[in-house]
């Protein structure tokens, strides 16, 4: 294949628009190591530097929750450093969602220019025609994730009236299951109460982070995108009775392609162990925090 030819090819394949999703990037404000072993700040800004350097046309930058690791307003501040000026020079729009490390304070002032506030941080952007929809799936002092009847009616009036291009769903915890234990336990909680908003609206995938590995689901019909994290990656086939994490960094571009979006994960470092712990000690104690439910 020649030059011309590549070309030829890759204008033929283009997508009409282009979403970068940064999720779990645990920025920290002092900048040391996360587990001792990760600069997360680094792998951020070496995710943001491999996409300007490839060329995509990007339509945004969806950052999907766990933007700091301790909610401190300088780690929002640094993280904002990092993504906003690629993301000017790209043309790209910007995107925030809350994760249950998030603080609503801080990101409200530090990222989204607004007077601090304890209400949940949802939002409504269009893009390219294409409607973005964040909720804010998290609760203070918890780590698995819920919606209130409250934001499920706000998103009940949003759907009611269909976007050009349809819509998409961006939150932090992901509504399907996990086949790591852990995750499984700190998913959201009663998504079915999500799922039945959605059914039957043009919702076209929803896109969520939190679990530190990639996956995919569907609710309602719905297509459900799990994009890996920018931290660490958690092993879904980890040794027999082990929670495994590695120094895995990851992002994921998300690509409109008429009536079909396809998500792929893109692996950005392969580093050292993060973690390898005892897996019915780990469970009890995220048992502990959770419940039962």
């Amino acid at each position: 294949m020649t030059d011309g030819d590549f070309g030829d090819w890759e204008r033929g394949i283009r997508p009409d628009l282009t979403f970068v999703q940064l999720t779990d990037a645990h920025v920290r404000a002092d900048g040391t190591l996360m587990h001792g072993v990760v600069d997360t700040a680094a792998n951020l800004a070496a995710a943001v530097d491999m996409v300007e350097a490839s060329g995509t046309p990007v339509s945004a930058f969806l950052l999907t929750g766990d933007l700091a690791d301790d909610g401190a307003p300088e780690a929002y501040r640094r993280l904002r450093d990092i993504v906003e000026p690629a993301a000017a020079r790209l043309g790209a729009d910007v995107v925030y969602a809350m994760g249950n490390h998030d603080e609503r304070a801080g990101f409200r002032a530090e990222l989204l220019g607004e007077e601090p506030s304890a209400y949940e941080c949802d939002m409504v952007t269009t893009i390219g025609g294409l409607r973005v929809i964040v909720l804010d799936s998290t609760e203070p002092g918890r780590h698995d994730g819920n919606l209130t009847d409250g934001q499920l009616d706000w998103l009940d009036g949003v759907l009611a009236t269909p976007a050009p291009r349809g819509s998409i769903l961006v939150c932090h915890h992901p509504p399907v299951p996990s086949p790591v234990p852990t995750v499984h336990l700190l998913r959201m909680r009663d998504a079915d109460r999500l799922g039945a908003v959605l059914a039957g609206r043009d919702v076209r995938m929803v896109v969520t982070g939190h679990a530190h590995h990639a996956g995919c689901g569907a609710l309602a019909g719905v297509p459900v995108w799990v994009g890996p994290a920018l931290a660490y990656g958690v092993a879904a086939v980890p040794p027999l009775g082990r929670l495994r994490a590695g120094a895995d960094a990851a992002f994921s571009r998300i690509d409109v392609f008429g009536e079909q979006i396809v998500a792929t994960a893109v692996p950005l470092s392969r580093a050292g162990q993060v973690y390898d712990v005892d897996a019915a000690d780990r469970l009890r104690m995220f048992r502990q925090v959770v419940g039962t439910w």
